[in-house]
């Protein structure tokens, strides 16, 4: 019989992550100058790209929006691009060869996988001061810094508050990643943070589903886990579904859902509510946007790792603008947020 967490008393959560600093600040011959190697005088328009991984996830429209509002502050003209889906590289990478073609001066990307990054050369070498967001890049010096939140410590915060909600109970895991094909950072950090939250090692810490099958868990009050499957969700609400639906074809006893984004735990919910279990599994997940947020005031989540997606478009705009009119080129704007500890704030269902 499946672990039951009734809707109406279960205890709903926030966890809210603060913005990290920059991860990563490498400077290299390539990056020697700001935009055509020249440089912007204090009154000159900049030209900056953002370039997202895809606007079917509000998460990245609010990083859109943030960007669009400190380019107006710093007399930037930004072009906006995005991939069609999680994943579309070749959209990406078009996007950074016309912001060559510009003559921008810096480009803010959230990569959609390691085959930009050549691209990303291009652009540096070209004069282009580029900044990643989000989704540190592999190797981290593709880019000149990076601005993101940790996402391992947010994966971790959620499988802690998961397995402290367990109270000790056989936990049957359901984990909706983002990719299959392909290792980025961002689907291996969040999916091991939660794990590790829950108390499972990871085993290969390089990729997704290195962990035992079966096991025990550590957090909380400890107890017996069962790692149903991992499922690709490409980051969207569709995607979240099927893989919902794959994962309960093989246990319709599954009591706990990660997922690696809002998108995808909405899907999960649907295919989960399409088969009357919806109130008896937790669904727990990564973003924090204001449509997250309502689903856990909804009922719909059991909690999720809160992030920053407008600071950092804020952040990366303000440095590009600095530098490309003669700025020194740092790893981070002073005054920068550091890491601080994860909190959990309990909402009422």
């Amino acid at each position: 019989m499946p672990t039951r967490f009734p809707r109406r008393s279960r205890k709903a959560a926030l966890t809210s992550l603060a913005m990290a600093a920059a991860l990563a600040a490498t400077m290299t011959a390539c990056s020697s100058g700001a935009g055509g190697g020249s440089t912007a005088g204090p009154n000159d328009e900049v030209g900056v790209s953002l370039i997202v991984k895809t606007t079917s996830n509000p998460y990245f429209v609010a990083m859109e929006t943030a960007a669009k509002a400190d380019a107006k502050k710093n007399n930037v003209k930004l072009t906006l691009a995005a991939g069609k889906k999680d994943g579309d590289t070749d959209t990406q990478i078009q996007a950074i060869e016309n912001a060559i073609s510009r003559g921008d001066k810096g480009i803010l990307i959230t990569p959609n996988g390691p085959a930009v990054n050549n691209e990303i050369g291009k652009a540096r070498h070209a004069g282009l001061y580029v900044i990643a967001l989000d989704t540190p890049p592999n190797p981290a010096d593709t880019v000149d810094i990076t601005y993101a939140t940790d996402n391992f410590a947010a994966g971790k915060s959620i499988g802690a508050w998961t397995a402290d909600t367990l109270g000790g109970k056989k936990a049957v895991i359901a984990m909706v990643d983002l990719f299959s094909d392909q290792i980025v950072s961002v689907d291996v950090d969040r999916d091991h943070g939660f794990l590790s939250g829950m108390g499972i090692d990871v085993g290969d810490k390089s990729k997704n589903g290195g962990e035992d099958p079966t096991g025990s868990y550590t957090g909380g009050k400890g107890g017996e886990y069962e790692i149903v499957g991992h499922q690709a969700s490409q980051g969207a609400e569709d995607g979240g579904r099927t893989a919902m639906e794959t994962l309960l074809s093989k246990n319709p006893n599954i009591n706990v859902v990660y997922t690696i984004n809002e998108p995808a735990a909405y899907g999960a919910y649907q295919a989960l509510k399409a088969a009357g279990k919806q109130d008896s599994v937790t669904i727990v997940s990564i973003d924090g946007g204001c449509t997250g947020v309502g689903y856990v005031k909804d009922g719909i989540l059991g909690a999720t790792a809160q992030q920053y997606p407008s600071k950092m478009a804020s952040l990366g705009m303000e440095a590009i603008a600095k530098i490309a009119r003669g700025g020194e080129k740092q790893g981070a704007p002073s005054g920068a947020p550091s890491p601080t500890a994860t909190h959990i704030t309990g909402v009422p269902s």
